[in-house]
This record gives structure tokens, sequence and C-alpha cells, in this order.
């Protein structure tokens, strides 16, 4: 089993002149879901290379076992450290693809053409795709074969208006994640705020917050377990 998750490589926090990028938990609680049911995991981002840790992430009200587990790991650091450039990779090779969020991932793979290419390819293919917190925000210009946007008549989840305003950023942000996906025709539905949450829908997985990031990975491995991948 063969799972690529892909990470952002924006750090600038729109114009307030802070540091965001991938929010920490949500990388590190799934890379060791995956990594303990025996799977392994390659790391992309636009850029390659070390992509950008929001720092927030790392604050010790936001530590948790997984995060953890993560700084003491000289291997996995080195990974993350030499991410391969997101257009190096298709889907081909793996059984699985895996977004977690943060901020950045509204900068830059929203608007990322390979992205874009990769979700579509990936799906198309019949394998699952799984994006939490503010990555289901990546979906806004994926179209099925047909040409609608992706999520369009589809249950979805994501950082929802009121997460967002609680930690001050509604006007910094780009775009809201749940605003957009009702946009695109997203059947978009939540739980309370900081819950973890997360929607099934086919192929498609999303989680709406840093809590989520677990549940969601797990929820693709039961889906890679049906598969039989």
């Amino acid at each position: 089993m063969k799972i690529l998750m892909v990470l952002t490589s924006h750090d600038q926090l729109g114009n307030t002149g802070r540091k965001t990028g991938f929010w920490l938990e949500e990388l590190a609680a799934p890379y060791y879901a995956f990594k303990d049911a025996g799977a392994e995991i390659v790391l992309a981002s636009p850029k390659g290379g070390q992509p950008p840790l929001d720092p927030k992430s790392n604050e010790p009200d936001f530590q948790t076992e997984a995060t953890r587990r993560f700084e003491a790991d000289n291997a996995a650091k080195s990974a993350l450290a030499a991410t391969v450039p997101l257009k190096s990779v298709s889907h081909d090779g793996f059984d699985a693809v895996f977004y977690p969020g943060g901020h950045g991932p509204l900068w830059d793979l929203a608007e990322d053409r390979d992205s874009v290419k990769l979700i579509e390819a990936t799906l198309a293919a019949g394998k699952p795709v799984t994006l939490v917190c503010h990555a289901p925000g990546v979906l806004r210009h994926v179209k099925t074969a047909d040409g609608k946007p992706l999520v369009q008549g589809k249950n979805v989840t994501g950082f929802t208006n009121t997460e967002e305003e609680a930690v001050g950023l509604t006007k910094v942000v780009p775009f809201l994640v749940e605003d957009e996906l009702k946009r695109n025709g997203g059947r978009f539905s939540k739980a309370g705020d900081w819950q973890p949450y997360i929607v099934g829908d086919g192929l498609l997985i999303t989680g709406q917050n840093p809590a989520s990031s677990a549940p969601a990975a797990k929820a693709l491995l039961d889906q890679l377990g049906k598969s039989g991948r």
C-alpha cells in the first residue's frame, strides 16, 4: 500500500506579515495512521523540498501525541525536508492521495494545475482522495469527466465559516472553504466547531478541522481495505 501526501509550499498569511503553511497535526496524525498500517508514504509539494510549517501548529496548545512523535522522528523529518515536486508525481504507483490542511493550500494548491490534474486522475482511476480542514478548498477547480465541478451534488465538509471567524482570518484568506464548496454545488455538512467530523462520498473523503485528521486517515484506510489495495 502506497499513499501520496500533498503539502503546501505557501508560507505567507495573506498581507498580515505572518507566516503560514501546513498544519502539523494534519500531517502527523495521518502519517502515523498510514505508517502503523504498513503503508509506504511519499510526501510531495508544489515546489518540492522543505514545505513551510504553520508555526502556530507547533505551539504547546496544539501539540498532540502524533506531533510530538513526528518531532522526535528523524526519518519522518528527513522525508519532510525532501518532498518531491508535485509536477513529478502522478497517481500511478499510489493507492490513494491525502491532503493535509493549514491555511497555505488556499493560496497555492487551490490554484495549482498539477494538483487539479492529480485529483481528477486519481478519482478517475478509482482511487480515493482525502482532504482535511482547509484542504477541501483545493477542490475548487477540480472537475468531473463531463466538466462539472467535482463537488457538485457530493456530500462534503471542510473548515467552517465559524471556525475561520474564531481564528480571526475571515478577511485574510482568499476564499472561505465552506462558502466555496457550497458555491460549487457541494452538499456541505458540519459538526460543532473543533469537533472531529468526516464525510465520505464514494472515493472522496473530507474532514472538517485538525481534530478530523486521524478519523479521516482511518476512513481512507478502511476504503483501501474494502477495495483490497
